[in-house]
């Protein structure tokens, strides 16, 4: 599917009646100054200068086919903004797994398959859960927009969002106070520290927050197993 987004780029390019400023365009929209799309090509930054300026002729097949590949190179180094926002179904890179339960999961269940911890303790809500998304909490910080957030609720918001790479935990809430879906859970997969402001949020949003130090890959399948269980 990447390569369908080249190849929209790059014909885009090859077709216009001013190359020079469908380069520009894309350059912009990727974010990138001149220098940086130049240095990625191994270019000197002014070649790209003469060809947004028109000063040098359109480039050929395999300088354009060099520049997209560059685009798309830096756009997946920063978690693929782009990518995601022209191609909906990329899966973001921030999302390191996700899956349904189309039986449901009752909250009690989900929180002791993880042998979790939770820290919000008169929030045990009586919601069943439908799903669960692991979110890499950096990568999602530095590449995720308001219109990736949804994505992670996969097809219900009746769901776990389980944050990795956590080191005190205020800003996946802050994020998720910030956002009109609230999921039904919240889990820290092995924290530094909980933040007592994370704690004091998922209170105010009802949510119960919660600690694990199980690894990931111990986390996918036990939540696997729980596929089976009845409400």
């Amino acid at each position: 599917m990447v390569e369908e987004f080249k190849q929209k780029i790059a014909g885009e390019i090859a077709l216009s009646s001013d190359p020079g400023k469908t380069i520009r365009k894309w350059r912009e929209e990727f974010g990138l100054s001149q220098h940086q799309l130049a240095d990625s090509m191994g270019i000197s930054h002014s070649v790209v200068s003469d060809y947004e300026s028109g000063r040098r002729k359109s480039p050929g097949v395999a300088v354009i086919k060099k520049m997209v590949e560059s685009l798309i190179k830096l756009d997946e180094e920063r978690g693929s903004p782009v990518i995601s926002k022209y191609m909906p179904e990329h899966k973001l890179d921030c999302i390191l797994a996700s899956d349904e339960f189309p039986i449901g999961v009752d909250m009690k269940t989900f929180i002791e398959a993880l042998d979790g911890k939770n820290l919000v303790a008169d929030q045990i809500p009586l919601k069943v859960i439908y799903g669960y998304t692991i979110v890499d909490s950096i990568k999602a910080i530095l590449s995720l927009g308001s219109e990736d957030y949804m994505k992670m609720y996969g097809w219900n918001i009746e769901r776990a969002l389980i944050f990795t790479n956590v080191h005190y935990g205020r800003s996946p809430m802050i994020a998720i106070r910030a956002h009109p879906l609230t999921p039904a859970v919240v889990v820290y997969q092995k924290p530094d520290a909980v933040d007592p402001l994370a704690i004091k949020l998922a209170g105010l949003e009802r949510i119960p927050l919660v600690t694990t130090d199980q690894e990931v890959e111990t986390i996918v399948k036990r939540l696997t197993a729980l596929k089976g269980v009845e409400n």
